[in-house]
């Protein structure tokens, strides 16, 4: 019996690993706010990602944001990508807490209703 319980016993001091839970979009969007999100359970050993991508040609300028889980290989990574005539140069950012990844568009809220409050109080004066 004892032969048993001290094997049972050590797996029962390992940590168990839990899913991390991340926004996903269903598509790039333009705007941060554009971005449906849904919660993913990502893979084991992956991680959240807000990845911004600004591309341009001339004047025209266009910027999407995704949102997903992936390999941490991918992490922090800056680089140029040539797609759909534009020059793109993007910025993967990850984080490892359930739905961390959320926090642009939070952001973008917060800028959002600092610049209505500006331009109504600016339209007061």
């Amino acid at each position: 019996m004892s032969n048993i319980l001290c094997p049972v016993f050590l797996l029962c001091l390992l940590p168990s690993v839990a899913p991390l839970f991340c926004y996903t979009c269903v598509f790039p969007a333009i705007s941060p706010l554009d971005c449906i999100r849904f919660p993913l359970r990502c893979p084991p050993g992956q991680l959240c990602l807000s990845s911004t991508a600004v591309g341009q040609r001339g004047d025209f300028r266009v910027v999407l944001y995704e949102k997903s889980c992936v390999l941490p290989d991918l992490c922090g990574v800056t680089g140029e990508k040539y797609t759909m005539g534009l020059n793109f140069t993007f910025t993967n950012e990850c984080c490892n807490t359930h739905l961390c990844n959320a926090a642009a568009a939070a952001a973008s809220l917060r800028w959002t209703a600092t610049l209505f409050t500006l331009i109504a109080v600016c339209g007061v004066w």
